[in-house]
């Protein structure tokens, strides 16, 4: 499988759409050529935070192919492909990659509940099938099942599943799992709260919610995780925290969407059934972002 190219701080980009719902590409643009400016180390587009389970799969190709173009090979672009139908997760995958994916993240099949050897099976297939590298997508509290080590460590053989997404927020499974992972297998913290934990148990970095407002704090906290400077790590880790719960006051991306539209980066447009964040949430959104450093109070 060779040596992880999955590291560091990794945005799940938003998907910013303009005031009718459509996609708001010189955004999108804007929005992608700043995270790498800004120094991080990978893009998810059309993941959850990028609300793909409200965009066609003719949309989510253009954020691809859109997002491909902006980064130009400088970082991974890991697009999100999951479906709770193994034959759509394959049709998107394929679609993906041909719109300039390097990376297909698969989330675990949402609602319909298989049990693991229903989990084994719709992996390999997806993976089997794909053309690029597989990323695994945990996420129980989206998904309502949990891929189990066991089944993790196996799908972890494949030749084409390169690393698993944790955000189950379990530390004794994530640990298990870094411990016991073949050579070359990433683990990335599903968690920004968790990012400092995970990679002091060897985890190898982060796929962040809260990058997409501060791409080169999470970058420079993951960096320091990854050299062992407890000293910034703790530090960053600290002036991040308010942030890192103020991202999740509302579902993701509502909170997020609305840090960014008060940075004057995207329009606060969401697709149904996500609504804007509550008024109230707003006074501890700005306080965190000015904590950050990236807006005035």
């Amino acid at each position: 499988m060779g040596t992880c190219t999955l590291r560091g701080a990794i945005t799940a980009l938003v998907t910013p759409f303009t005031p009718d719902g459509q996609l708001d590409e010189p955004a999108l643009r804007a929005l992608v050529a700043w995270q790498v400016e800004q120094g991080i180390d990978g893009v998810v587009p059309v993941g959850s935070t990028g609300e793909a389970a409200t965009l066609s799969l003719a949309e989510r190709e253009r954020v691809v192919a859109i997002t491909a173009e902006v980064v130009q090979g400088r970082v991974p672009v890991i697009a999100g492909a999951g479906s709770n139908d193994t034959a759509a997760a394959i049709e998107n995958s394929r679609v993906l990659a041909g719109a300039g994916a390097t990376h297909l993240l698969q989330v675990s099949p949402m609602y319909s509940k298989p049990p693991q050897r229903g989990l084994l099976a719709h992996f390999r297939a997806v993976a089997d099938a794909a053309t690029i590298p597989v990323v695994l997508y945990n996420v129980p509290g989206r998904t309502a099942s949990n891929v189990e080590v066991e089944t993790q460590l196996a799908l972890a053989e494949h030749p084409n599943i390169v690393a698993t997404k944790e955000a189950s927020g379990n530390i004794a499974q994530i640990d298990e799992i870094i411990r016991r992972r073949p050579a070359g297998f990433a683990v990335l913290s599903g968690d920004d709260s968790l990012t400092a934990e995970v990679m002091a148990r060897g985890g190898d970095g982060v796929i962040s919610v809260v990058s997409n407002a501060v791409p080169a704090a999470m970058h420079a906290l993951a960096a320091a995780a990854a050299r062992g400077d407890a000293g910034a790590v703790r530090a960053l880790h600290d002036q991040l925290t308010p942030l890192f719960s103020a991202a999740f006051v509302e579902s993701n991306p509502i909170p997020i969407k609305a840090a960014l539209a008060m940075m004057g980066r995207i329009g606060n447009v969401l697709r149904l059934p996500l609504v804007p964040m509550e008024a109230r949430h707003e006074r501890v959104i700005r306080e965190a972002l000015a904590g950050a450093g990236v807006v005035a109070l």
